[in-house]
């Protein structure tokens, strides 16, 4: 066994890199600043009752000037000031809201969904309350992405809580529902909204409260909301991964599955495709078996093929070239028959290199002296196709862990490479930082896996007969 450290990637900014995206859109602004293809101004349709939409307005003027860290903060690299976000600094760019692009819910239509007793019909007329309204602006006004706001005592009741695990999981399902049918509000609205071609923003009311019971600080709250909308609304990136030069582009795709709502219908595939610029591709595949060997689905020759020349073949479109090198991330074992369906669209398409790896929750556990969590960036290599990659555990640009529980880390498997495990398991570290809707930058899971496996919850609300989903990430995070 060997033990190896990973130097946390560097991301890079419009005129700079660092390894946190909060300072680096401070000193160095977004990185899409470079890019004649982006907006200077965010125009915020919004949907709520009077007094929601109120504090959204506040909220969002809040927003548009800096927002000091937490006072006596142990962590000041952690909890860090907010920029602002306005146009000469960090975000160059600013958040606009007004009376003619939001819409108003009355309290009558809201006590109207309160008081239905059945919970699926009341989530459903919750999410057709919001569709509606939506659907107006999305046609009839002129918005980059629509802000759908919770009423707290609304959100009370079509909100089921959830039992926190003690480790997150790739193949957990985020919540067991009592009926046979899943209902789950954010992801209906999100399915239902999709083809109107504008992006929601589904927020509660108590997150537009300063310090409120909770909730994180004002300031780390600012972050993560503005960077999400900015990324919705320009669908460039705030921050890239920084790459060599020298080396061949590279194409990440995630294959995740899930289950239909009635947990009854085979699984069925789909695939989300990265470069390092963050440009995606999400495509939704056909439904598939459960191996009677192993339990898990798998696809056939024919639906790896297909699934995968359709990913490449739009990356081709939207780059105008082939990627130099395929980097394939799954969540389950790859069989003998994905392996030949993949590898024959790769060739097809031209790809000259190609990764088959597989990620994996791993009950493995290293302490440090004192029993402190290990680091994160820790490789552990076993053999040449088995290692452990600690992509959760003490930081040391945050000086602590921020988790509750030991860390735990993922084991990686190499199936098929023409890369270094090294190299494989830096790009797995990295692409954990890519995550636009989070900017504390130690998430568990590459985007690749944490992006499909968020696609598929929002996707499983899709009939089989609707038109293809959209293919930005910014419609399901």
């Amino acid at each position: 066994m060997k033990l190896h450290y990973i130097k946390e990637p560097l991301l890079e900014f419009g005129q700079g890199s660092h390894v946190c995206p909060r300072t680096g859109i401070t000193n160095y602004d977004v990185y899409d600043t470079k890019l004649k293809i982006r907006r200077e101004r965010v125009l915020v349709g919004a949907v709520g009752t009077s007094d929601t939409l109120s504090k959204l307005y506040s909220w969002l003027e809040k927003c548009s000037q800096p927002i000091p860290a937490p006072q006596n903060s142990k962590q000041p690299n952690l909890r860090v000031p907010f920029c602002g976000f306005k146009t000469d600094l960090g975000f160059k760019s600013s958040l606009v809201i007004d009376e003619e692009i939001t819409r108003t819910l009355n309290h009558s239509s809201i006590n109207e969904v309160i008081h239905i007793k059945d919970w699926n019909e009341r989530v459903d007329a919750a999410v057709d309350l919001y569709y509606r309204q939506a659907k107006f602006l999305a046609q009839n006004r002129v918005v980059d992405v629509i802000a759908c706001v919770i009423p707290t005592r609304l959100y009370d009741q079509i909100s089921k809580p959830e039992v926190a695990a003690v480790n997150e999981t790739l193949e957990d399902e985020e919540e067991k529902a009592d009926d046979a049918l899943e209902v789950n509000f954010r992801r209906a609205l999100k399915a239902r909204a999709m083809h109107l071609g504008k992006p929601l923003q589904i927020i509660r009311e108590v997150s537009l409260e300063s310090n409120a019971k909770g909730q994180q600080d004002d300031a780390t709250r600012a972050w993560n909301l503005c960077t999400a909308l900015y990324y919705k609304t320009n669908q460039t990136v705030p921050w890239k991964l920084i790459t060599n030069i020298n080396r061949p582009s590279v194409c990440f795709v995630g294959i995740s599955f899930y289950q239909s709502r009635d947990r009854k219908v085979l699984n069925t595939s789909l695939a989300q495709i990265f470069d390092e610029l963050g440009n995606n591709v999400i495509l939704r595949g056909t439904p598939v078996d459960i191996d009677k060997n192993d339990r898990r689905p798998h696809l056939k020759a024919a639906q790896a093929y297909q699934l995968l020349k359709r990913a490449l073949t739009e990356y081709d479109i939207a780059l105008d070239t082939s990627p130099a090198r395929l980097v394939l991330h799954k969540s389950s074992k790859y069989s003998d028959e994905e392996l030949d369906g993949f590898e024959s669209a790769a060739s097809e398409m031209r790809v000259r290199k190609i990764d088959f790896v597989t990620i994996l929750d791993s009950d493995f556990r290293l302490l440090r002296g004192n029993e402190y969590p290990s680091y994160r960036d820790i490789h552990v290599e076993f053999d040449e196709e088995n290692h452990l990659l600690y992509t959760r555990g003490s930081v040391e640009y945050y000086k602590t862990y921020t988790g509750k529980y030991i860390p735990q880390p993922l084991e990686i498997r190499i199936v098929r490479s023409d890369e270094s495990p090294g190299i494989i398991c830096q790009e797995i570290l990295g692409l954990t930082k890519m995550n636009w809707n989070n900017t504390q930058f130690d998430g568990k899971y590459p985007i690749t896996l944490a992006c499909s496996r968020k696609v598929g919850q929002v996707m499983k609300y899709l009939g089989p007969d609707d038109d293809d989903p959209q293919i930005s990430y910014s419609f399901y995070m």
